[in-house]
């Protein structure tokens, strides 16, 4: 029987823009995003970006201070050593930041790794190690890494991150809750007891589309490719349909007790607001915030 009393979280992810014009709308969006009262924002970045600490940080510090909001900075691990990593904590640390999510991050053509992180659970008790009071959370992916030889590996290896101090775990987006629900029975069976967040990501424009559908490994069911076959010409209907769409999976995913929903807003605050709107019921939301 589902438990009644129990509401999901609700969180949202934003990105460093590229432009001036992107970062007068991000600050738009983010001050939109403050009124849905969220359990956290994380930020983005780039795998390889010298910037990072200009860009990530910087924003991740507009998130803290500005909008009086928990925020999470997302740290891939392929790119950075020791002694990197180190510096970008003490610097979390000092600004009260507390909430990293740790990546491996993709490796890039042309770009050596470090070798100090291979793997994100490398990284994971690195910072635990570091700043125990650092809440650390991993990515998983509910229809198996596209590395991974197979389902089994796949949860081993997600094992063995939760095991290095992993405290929660937000899943890769996917468009059938069918999935997500294996994933789930797995993670108990393999003793994961760690909360995991669904991540969504409603569609919004054809460009976003294309992109899923020739980038996503995830299972799109006959509905959605009917959604975005029937819309592809007509964009305020695909946009209507796509943020439909996730708004019938956060409801089911709610009722079915999902410990909290993680939403890739790419960077629009009117989708992450519908979204709200139509579901706000379904979750809890700290009153202080």
């Amino acid at each position: 029987m589902a438990d009644t009393t129990k509401k999901p979280t609700l969180s949202f992810e934003v990105f460093p823009p590229n432009s001036e014009v992107g970062v007068e709308k991000l600050t738009n969006t983010l001050n939109q995003l403050k009124d849905l009262r969220p359990e956290f924002i994380s930020v983005t970045c780039s795998n390889h970006k010298a910037d990072y600490e200009k860009t990530t940080i910087d924003l991740a510090k507009y998130v803290h201070n500005e909008l009086k909001l928990p925020t999470m900075v997302h740290m891939p691990a392929a790119y950075v050593n020791n002694e990197q990593v180190s510096r970008i904590l003490d610097q979390l640390d000092e600004l009260d930041i507390h909430q990293v999510l740790a990546l491996r991050g993709d490796i890039i053509d042309g770009f050596v790794p470090e070798k100090d992180f291979k793997y994100a659970s490398d990284l994971t008790k690195f910072i635990k190690q570091q700043k125990p009071n650092f809440e650390v959370s991993g990515a998983c992916y509910p229809e198996v890494h596209p590395e991974s030889a197979n389902r089994i590996a796949d949860i081993k290896h997600l094992k063995e991150k939760v095991d290095a101090g992993c405290d929660q775990l937000i899943t890769q987006l996917f468009y059938d809750n069918e999935q997500f629900y294996r994933f789930q029975e797995e993670c108990a069976i393999a003793d994961i007891n760690v909360p995991i967040l669904a991540g969504i990501m409603p569609i919004i424009n054809r460009k976003q589309a294309l992109h899923v559908l020739e980038n996503c490994s995830a299972h799109l069911p006959k509905k959605f490719l009917a959604i975005l076959d029937k819309y592809k010409d007509n964009p305020v209907a695909l946009k209507d349909a796509g943020i439909a769409y996730a708004i019938d999976q956060i409801v089911d995913l709610a009722t079915n007790d999902v410990d909290g929903v993680h939403i890739y807003t790419m960077n629009s605050a009117s989708t992450a607001k519908h979204i709200y709107d139509n579901t706000s019921a379904f979750f809890q939301f700290d009153t202080i915030k």
